[in-house]
């Protein structure tokens, strides 16, 4: 039997941890390499490499039914909503029970990667902060990238005109009402209508903290409650043979029926139907938002020292500006003329394979519904039996083909966004991934199951 290839994971969150199981699972040999001292990544509160999003408060708004792993049950008394804390000992039990934690290399930065002549990989590795040598250099037959995607912060572009004397912050820094800033008595403007806007709004406009609290958008959206007549709002999905299109038609009746008419609440409306935008979640918003603590402007127009001016004409004397406008997606250890994801768009097959690099993989990098969580765990799974040739890839230009089609039915209907350039329906997504690894155990098996990529590395690592 011929050596199955070497590869190289970079980061240990869920995606990097999931894909580190499938691959044991088949007897492929692995590094896997985290900047922290944790597992988790963005799921790990105060995380000491900088890059967690995560703040005191924060559930998950994904319900437990979704995010579980396929082969490791969530605990049957963890609330719907589970908490950031028990997400993440979640993620560690995981660990511990497939005996995956050892296999972690922590406190090691991947600082540079390299494509050699014959098609390995050549990792940089920055040792210091596992006692090591401060940088070392390994070699590789396959590279999983699982750095995540919420980490560097996106601040809104073209930047604001004027001066702003206050404080300005991303939502990614965003703590506490007290860290890292103490926001009580202020006058606080939320810039954006996403998860974390609605959480952080409705956190801080609570009358004991925030003097007055605005929320800025360019546009409406559609704020989905958690729950719908009583049960979990994302537990039950539809058949994957009723088309897309038909899906989206049904969810966006039953969130009007749901929810209603979001300018009914004092918000702005919305500029697109149900579901032609990412979708925001929030038990809590539209109350506050009635309660009167929350207060509606439009966009941002310009700073006056410390007044904010809105696109209406109106201007509030503000003391804080909490930017919760997304994140770039960003690849620090690749040169940028190597490869980079201009406004968040990197297309892939089947949102894992750069089809003229078929070595070069990316777990997670998706903003699927409605959950992220598992979602590499099924890709893993599937890029496992490929390694070791029970799968086989169509042709380059099928590869191709195939990106531009399953663009056009995710994200075609979306308004244009960096927002939704990764967009995928989850259960269409799994459903579709299983009639391709079908067709690719077919091909596989017509030419003999030969291994699509060789041990290479190895022979470097010995020179």
């Amino acid at each position: 039997m011929s050596k199955l290839p070497k590869a190289c994971i970079i980061g240990a969150g869920c995606s990097g941890f999931s894909t580190a199981k499938a691959l044991q699972d088949r007897g492929i040999p692995f590094d896997i390499f985290e900047l922290s001292d944790t597992v988790g990544g963005n799921w790990a509160y105060g995380n000491k490499n900088g890059m967690s999003a995560c703040y005191s408060s924060l559930h998950i708004d994904t319900s437990k039914y979704r995010m579980q792993f396929e082969d490791f049950p969530i605990p049957d008394d963890y609330p719907d909503f589970p908490h950031h804390s028990q997400v993440l000992d979640y993620f560690n039990s995981y660990l511990d029970h497939f005996g995956l934690r050892e296999k972690v290399t922590f406190n090691t930065a991947v600082t540079h990667v390299d494509r050699m002549d014959d098609g390995t990989w050549k990792v940089t590795l920055d040792r210091s902060g596992a006692g090591g040598p401060s940088q070392d250099v390994d070699y590789y037959d396959v590279l999983f990238v699982c750095n995540g995607h919420h980490w560097s912060p996106r601040w809104p572009t073209p930047a604001f005109e004027g001066d702003f004397e206050g404080i300005q912050m991303h939502a990614h820094s965003y703590l506490s009402p007290f860290e890292p800033h103490d926001f009580r008595g202020k006058n606080i403007v939320v810039v954006g209508m996403g998860n974390s806007a609605m959480d952080i709004a409705s956190e801080l406009s609570q009358k004991p903290i925030a003097k007055n609290l605005w929320v800025a958008a360019r546009r409406g959206v559609y704020v989905m409650p958690k729950y719908i007549g009583g049960q979990v709002a994302d537990k039950a999905s539809l058949p994957t043979w009723i088309p897309l299109w038909a899906q989206r038609k049904l969810a966006a009746m039953a969130i009007k029926r749901a929810v209603g008419n979001m300018e009914d609440y004092g918000l702005p409306k919305p500029d697109h139907a149900p579901l032609e935008g990412h979708p925001s979640v929030s038990g809590e918003f539209l109350t506050r938002v009635g309660c009167g603590d929350i207060k509606m402007k439009p966009n941002i127009e310009r700073f006056e020292g410390n007044q904010v001016r809105f696109t209406d004409g109106t201007a509030e004397d503000v003391d804080i500006i909490v930017y919760a406008t997304g994140y770039n997606v960003e690849f620090p250890f690749f040169d940028p003329d190597f490869l980079s994801a201009k406004d968040n768009h990197l297309p892939l097959f089947k949102r894992a394979i750069r089809p003229d690099l078929p070595n070069l993989l990316f777990m997670g990098l998706a903003q699927p519904l409605p959950t992220l969580i598992n979602f590499a765990e099924q890709q893993a799974k599937w890029l496992a039996a490929y390694l070791v040739g029970e799968y086989a890839l169509p042709r380059e230009a099928e590869m191709e083909a195939a990106i531009t089609s399953d663009e056009k039915m995710y994200i075609g209907h979306f308004y244009e966004s960096p927002r939704h350039k990764m967009q995928v329906d989850f259960n269409r997504y799994v459903n579709d991934l299983k009639k391709e690894w079908k067709k690719g155990e077919k091909r596989a098996k017509a030419t003999g199951n030969p291994l699509p990529i060789l041990a290479k590395a190895a022979s470097k690592e010995a020179a």
